[in-house]
């Protein structure tokens, strides 16, 4: 019986790994320079974690969470995103008693039920930020910053960066009662979720995908017209951030996000080589969260890149090298696989990627494989040269040879790595 990955999900291979490996490694790196840590939470939590956090009435856990009971029926979920589950991980240790701010990151999958297209799977993997205990907006201009230069890092270019701002608990319920009013007029028109959706949290109806409840919404109100006096001058101070930074962007007042807990600013960061599947990151302020979840008024913002997608702009734009042997030792005559073998292991130890025979293969056929596996440099351990202490060599793209003590064939080996 032909066993298949289930739909949805995929294998990573080592032809692609590489990708992986080096936008990842970029994110450590420049995140690392801006003081953020690494923090590594569980796959799975409390769905009443992710039920609170985000919202009952998003798609998210309405149509797309992973939820189950265990053994000991308890209601269990594959995490769906990341932000709440460093949320309570920051609770749980008392991580806010340490001094501010409380700068995290994380890699990872991710897991919700919708339909599979490009860039878009059923387990998924992002790379995250989450910053705690900073109130001004300079934090969310610093993180578009960072995120800037990491898509620079990578040469990505042609990236739009959009702002919105989503207020707080003192302006949105008024925006909330004039969508409502508007809404009110058109839900006929809308699709049979936002009817459901209309009186229970209109605002989510702002996020629908569907064509047609994107069209009878093209003139809803926006919030950044309601905006309180905080709120308001929040936004303006983010934007000169920006400015300062020099940081181009326009303000999208159709972004809402589709998570329940942001406050104030959002932002995407889209680009238009994806197709429907245009935003690359995404992410702003949520300074209800850690109170709502029982720790102390926190101030946060964060945000989250999608690793798909991100892959997918590599393979378009980035010569990315996957790693290759770069030493194959080859043998010939009696007693030399032995040698080889020491060689090979000596030559690791010195931190050369090497590949060997593990069958007793002739040295034509040996050489084929090196030829296969494009290594730069095969090293041969021959009877007569192992007499004398030394090593034929050979440079496999100059075709460039000769023959070398071990000292001497290091040496030339990292002068050439």
């Amino acid at each position: 019986m032909k066993l298949n990955s289930l739909r949805g999900m995929q294998d990573i291979l080592p032809e692609e790994i590489h990708i992986w490996h080096y936008i990842e490694k970029n994110a450590r790196e420049l995140f690392e320079i801006y003081n953020f840590r690494e923090i590594r939470t569980p796959l799975l939590e409390q769905a009443e974690l992710f039920l609170r956090s985000i919202g009952e009435d998003t798609d998210i856990v309405e149509k797309e969470m992973y939820v189950f009971n265990d053994k000991k029926g308890r209601k269990v979920a594959l995490r769906p995103e990341g932000t709440a589950s460093v949320v309570r991980a920051y609770i749980q240790n008392s991580l806010f008693n340490n001094p501010s701010p409380q700068k995290f990151y994380y890699m990872g999958p991710m897991f919700r039920y919708e339909r599979p297209q490009k860039g878009r799977f059923r387990q998924f993997h992002q790379i995250g930020v989450e910053s705690f205990g900073i109130s001004t907006p300079t934090v969310e201009a610093e993180l578009i910053l960072m995120l800037k230069q990491f898509f620079e890092r990578l040469n990505i270019k042609d990236l739009n960066y959009e702002i919105n701002s989503l207020g707080c608990k003192k302006c949105r319920p008024s925006y909330r009662d004039n969508l409502f009013i508007y809404l009110n007029e058109k839900v006929a028109n809308l699709c049979n979720d936002c009817q459901r959706r209309f009186t229970r949290n209109p605002l989510r109806v702002l996020d629908c995908k569907a064509p047609n409840c994107k069209n009878t919404l093209k003139d809803t109100p926006f919030i950044i017209d309601f905006l309180c006096d905080d709120c308001r001058m929040h936004f303006l101070s983010f934007q000169k951030e920006l400015e300062l930074m020099k940081i181009k962007y326009v303000v999208n007042p159709k972004i809402v996000r589709g998570l329940d807990y942001y406050t104030r600013t959002v932002f995407e960061i889209t680009t238009t080589m994806l197709g429907a599947q245009n935003a690359v990151a995404a992410g702003g302020r949520y300074d209800d969260l850690v109170e709502s979840f029982g720790g102390p008024k926190t101030p946060a913002a964060g945000f989250a890149i999608g690793m798909e997608r991100v892959v997918e702009l590599c393979k378009e734009i980035t010569e990315i090298e996957p790693k290759r042997p770069f030493v194959y030792v080859a043998f010939a005559g009696q007693g030399m696989e032995g040698e080889a073998k020491k060689l090979v292991n000596m030559l690791r130890k010195n931190g050369f990627i090497t590949e060997t025979a593990y069958e007793n293969l002739s040295l034509k056929n040996q050489l084929k494989r090196a030829d296969k596996l494009k290594v730069e440099w095969v090293i041969i351990v021959g009877e007569e040269e192992f007499k004398k202490s030394m090593y034929k060599w050979k440079r496999m793209k100059e075709g460039t040879q000769g023959e070398a003590r071990i000292e001497e064939i290091l040496k030339i080996l990292r002068e050439g790595n």
